[in-house]
């Protein structure tokens, strides 16, 4: 595998379950470069290189964007190829606190993203095995703390949808990761290896949008939209062509009843407000009426939803917050911006915007009031006064 070497300076890492993390200060830009594992030449990955679909002008942290574009693309092939030792007869499954599993793979992408990839130079040396081990380790729960001002942080969840992950079909899974600014979510990147789909429908222009074959990798800044394209057969193969990104857009539906819903695969359809008042089809091609909607269910992972609702494949994901489960920033940062990037809306069941800053010394928590709420824009206030109308 080739060397990487990344910097995401200054900002620290919430990471989902295992450990957060913090980086040391280091120049304002950020640089990502990959080495070739036969060789010493150094190919840059910054901004210019990895040609993202809109010019640094644009964008207030397209370097940074660069950064964490080019290092999920190498997580997703290091998730493939951990997936593929997993079913070839290895056992590297353990269990974190909350029951839940984690992989070699979830550990492996936490700490490529804290700046390790099979070896690293740093300062001249090569890391060893400690040194991944401490990266993977480093920081714990309780080792970065927050205050009540506006910070900036990155979000990583090295593989959301675990459990579809190991299944060893095709569900979903996602590398996801997010750059608050001064508590705002600015930047974000979504890869997801397996998506299969031969096309992602793209309302605005009629034409097609990124994903054709497996593989879809999905990136978004703030004031630029949300753009995806098709992950690169190899990784570390530089991908300069501006023009092979395509603009992601939610989907136009209007009426409650005609729309796609999602809901978590840990819940039913009769657990949301709205199976007051429409019961719920799965068949796309079985007829519906006005008191019935469609209801996807391949899906594994909040972000694979929040995925499906910013290509345009999903008109709505509904999630119901329950007293014994909490709601981790990592499941929803990066595809708030991915959403409203590319037109949708966000909010708590009482139309309020999710709150990142509401747990307020970790930043790992959220209290969306009843759950969260992912349209397509054109459903929110509608879907928003049904749930609140029947709430309990």
């Amino acid at each position: 595998m080739p060397l990487l070497h990344l910097s995401l300076p200054p900002h620290r890492l919430l990471v989902a379950g295992r450990a957060r993390m913090s980086f040391p200060p280091a120049p304002r830009h950020t640089r990502l470069s990959v080495r070739a594992a036969a060789g010493d030449a150094v190919v840059s990955a910054a901004a210019e290189a990895y040609g993202l679909p809109f010019p640094p002008e644009r964008a207030s942290h397209h370097c940074e964007l660069a950064a964490a574009t080019a290092v999920v693309e190498r997580a997703c092939r290091l998730c493939v190829d951990v997936k593929r030792s997993l079913f070839s007869g290895g056992k590297s499954i353990l269990e974190k606190n909350d029951q839940t599993p984690v992989t070699i793979a979830d550990f492996g992408v936490q700490a490529l993203v804290s700046l390790v990839a099979d070896k690293v130079s740093n300062s001249g040396s090569l890391l060893t095995q400690d040194d991944v081990l401490r990266a993977i380790d480093r920081g714990g729960k309780d080792a970065v703390s927050f205050d009540s001002n506006p910070a900036t942080y990155w979000v990583l969840d090295p593989i959301d949808g675990t459990k579809g992950f190991l299944r060893g079909d095709d569900a979903l899974y996602v590398v996801g990761l997010a750059l608050v600014v001064n508590g705002k979510v600015t930047v974000g990147v979504m890869g997801c290896p397996n998506w299969t789909n031969d096309t992602i429908p793209n309302e605005k222009d009629g034409s097609d949008a990124a994903c054709n074959g497996r593989g879809i990798l999905m990136v978004s800044h703030l004031g630029c939209g949300t753009w995806s394209r098709r992950l690169s057969s190899e990784i570390g193969q530089s991908t300069t062509a501006p023009d092979i990104w395509k603009r992601c857009f939610v989907d136009t539906c209007s009426v409650v009843h005609m729309a796609r819903y999602c809901i978590p695969d840990s819940q039913t359809w009769d657990m949301i407000p709205l199976s007051v008042l429409f019961n719920s089809k799965t068949g796309e091609s079985d007829p519906r009426n006005e008191n019935e909607i469609l209801l996807l269910s391949v899906f594994c992972g909040s972000l694979c939803k929040y995925l499906t609702v910013a290509s345009g494949r999903a008109s709505v994901f509904v999630l119901r917050a329950r007293p014994t489960t909490q709601i981790k920033s990592w499941d929803h940062a990066v595809g708030v911006i991915c959403v409203q990037e590319a037109g949708g809306q966000i909010s708590d069941w009482s139309g309020k915007p999710l709150d990142l800053a509401a747990d307020l010394t970790s930043r790992r928590i959220i209290y969306p009031s009843g759950g969260v709420l992912v349209t397509n824009g054109a459903l929110h206030d509608k879907l928003a006064e049904m749930i609140s109308a029947n709430y309990k």
